[in-house]
């Protein structure tokens, strides 16, 4: 059975980048299912037309369950997820079995998820990534504006990929702000939106800071990648930013040429780096 036949399923959290692949698989007509999670993934998108059905956090159990009714080969978990509340997490049978198995809080973020891949995979679903199916949404290497960064942003970039690289083995987070050699502020729970509103208002004066975001060192390319859209850009410009570099090949531009326009438009840097081979001294 080719790839582009084997029926995927989807669990949607926010964001766009579950209707991107929507629409792909739409366009492409490749069978598809949904399992859209309550309180992440956006009700409006999700009409009749589109195949889905409405799971909470805990319902595990009831995915699998509807996956296998469906016939899914593959399966790709896409999107952002909130900070969950006491009913979603509420667990249902295969959900209880398995937090009680691996003992979540022992894990971080990272083995977390690969935990999961491995549960899913165990009732014989293949774990894919969205890059499988959207290659083009990998950051290229290089730089990818009009806007080129200088000599204190590549010092800045350098110092980046020092604490993100720590942060990442840490499993804390993969995003860090310099600006002018100091670290601003480093990824925790909040995500990389929140991290830049924060460091807003711990801006220096002069030159403003620089983005780093990096694939954690042992995480699982199936999940959770590093990811910047125009969401990005509009915020860095807000909070006086001036550039992002990003890890190429291990990370995900959303709108890739909207994205770029907007950082043209606002003088702002986007570079994909390789943090083994660069030198930026």
């Amino acid at each position: 059975m080719n790839t582009e036949t084997k029926k995927l399923g989807i669990i949607a959290g926010g964001g766009v980048l579950p209707r991107l692949l929507i629409e792909h698989c739409q366009k492409t007509n490749r069978p598809y299912s949904v399992l859209a999670i309550e309180n992440n993934a956006d009700r409006s998108f999700f009409t009749p037309e589109i195949p889905h059905k409405w799971i909470r956090l805990g319902q595990a159990g009831t995915g699998f369950k509807i996956f296998g009714e469906q016939k899914v080969n593959e399966i790709i978990m896409i999107g952002t997820i909130n900070r969950p509340s006491f009913t979603d997490l509420l667990p249902d049978l295969r959900t209880a079995a398995f937090i009680a198995r691996i003992g979540l809080k022992s894990l971080g973020d990272d083995g977390i998820l690969r935990a999961i891949i491995r549960e899913i995979e165990s009732d014989n679903f293949r774990v894919v990534g969205i890059q499988d199916v959207l290659p083009e949404l990998l950051v290229k290497q290089g730089l990818l504006t009009k806007r080129k960064p200088d000599k204190q942003a590549l010092a800045d970039i350098k110092r980046g990929m020092e604490v993100a690289s720590q942060l990442g083995r840490l499993d804390v987070g993969q995003s860090v702000i310099v600006q002018q050699g100091l670290v601003l502020g480093l990824e925790g729970i909040e995500g990389t939106d929140r991290l830049i509103n924060r460091c807003a208002e711990y801006k220096r004066k002069g030159v403003g800071g620089v983005l780093v975001k990096l694939r954690k060192p042992q995480q699982d390319m199936r999940v959770d990648l590093p990811t910047i859209g125009e969401s990005t850009v509009e915020n860095l410009h807000k909070a006086g930013m001036r550039g992002i570099a990003i890890h190429a090949g291990n990370a995900l531009i959303v709108n890739e040429a909207q994205t770029i326009a907007l950082a043209n438009k606002y003088g702002i840097f986007i570079v994909g780096i390789v943090p083994e081979e660069e030198d930026l001294a």
